[in-house]
C-alpha cells in the first residue's frame, strides 16, 4: 500500500478509473448507499465544480454525468490527485439516467450548468429541459430538493423558467451563491469574455407520486455506456 495513503478508501480513489461509475447492465438501475445524501451535475466536465463540492462536504455522495470520453478521464484524475473517494462519473446519457437509473426522491440537490442551448430552431428537439426531464427530475429529487441551473444563452433561460413555471411540482428559489473557485470551465470562459450569466433555482413541492412512462427509444439510438448507435450501422463516441 502507498504509505501516502491514510486507509483503503483513500487507495482505492487513486486507482486509474476507479472513480469512473461501469454500468453493466443499463436495465438495472444503479446502487447507492441510500442513507447517504446524494448530490448530481448533469454535465459535469472536468469535475472542478463537484470535486470541489465533493471535498468540502465528504459525508455526502456526488455524482457527475458526463457524455465526453476525455472530460470523464479529467474528472477520474482529478478525483485521484485529491484523494476524492465521494465522487463518482458516470458516462451516459442524462435522461436516460435520470428516467431509469437513478433511486426514487433521494438527490438533495441535481446540478445543470451551461447545457448546450441548441441554439437553432430546428434542434430545440435535442435540449435537456422539457416535460420528460421535469418528470423524471422531480421523481429523483428529494421533496424539498432543489435543482440549479445556469446558462450564457438568455432565450435558452426564458425557455427553461417557463418550463418550470408551468409545472406546479416546482417552486422557485434563491439560486446558490458560486464563487469563482468553482465556476464551471465554461462559466470562467463566458465570465472572462464578459457576458451575462443567468441563473435560477427551483425546489419540489409534493405532488402524486405516478411512475414514469417507459421512454420511447428507437432501436438506433438505444443507450450504451459512452456510446449511441446512431441511425448508421457506426457506432460512434459521443
Amino acid at each position: 500500500m502507498n504509505p501516502r495513503h491514510k486507509n483503503n478508501e483513500e487507495n482505492l480513489a487513486s486507482s486509474p478509473g476507479a472513480n469512473i461509475l461501469r454500468v453493466h447492465d443499463i436495465t438495472k438501475p444503479l446502487e447507492f448507499d441510500l442513507t447517504r445524501p446524494l448530490e448530481i451535475e448533469v454535465g459535469c466536465g472536468k469535475g472542478r465544480f463537484l470535486v470541489s463540492r465533493a471535498k468540502q462536504n465528504q459525508d455526502c455522495d456526488f455524482l457527475g454525468i458526463e457524455r465526453m470520453l476525455e472530460r470523464v478521464r479529467l474528472f477520474d484524475g482529478k478525483c485521484r490527485r485529491e484523494g476524492i473517494s465521494n465522487a463518482k462519473v458516470l458516462r451516459l446519457e442524462a435522461l436516460y439516467t435520470f428516467h431509469y437509473l437513478l433511486p426514487d426522491h433521494h438527490a438533495r440537490k441535481v446540478y445543470v450548468f451551461f447545457p448546450d442551448p441548441w441554439p437553432k430552431k430546428k434542434h430545440h428537439s435535442h435540449r435537456l429541459f422539457g416535460p420528460l426531464f421535469l418528470n423524471a427530475l422531480w421523481k429523483r429529487l428529494e421533496i424539498g430538493g432543489v435543482i440549479e441551473f445556469a446558462t450564457d444563452h438568455a432565450e435558452y433561460f426564458e425557455t427553461v423558467k417557463e418550463c418550470f413555471s408551468l409545472d406546479k411540482r416546482f417552486e422557485s428559489v434563491e439560486p446558490m451563491p458560486r464563487p469563482k473557485e468553482v465556476w464551471t470551465e465554461f462559466e470562467t470562459m463566458f465570465r472572462e469574455q464578459s457576458l451575462p450569466i443567468y441563473s435560477a433555482a427551483w425546489r419540489t413541492l409534493e405532488a402524486d407520486d405516478a411512475p414514469l412512462e417507459p421512454l420511447t427509444i428507437p432501436s438506433e439510438a438505444e443507450p450504451r455506456e459512452g456510446i449511441l448507435r446512431r441511425t448508421s450501422a457506426k457506432m460512434e463516441n459521443i
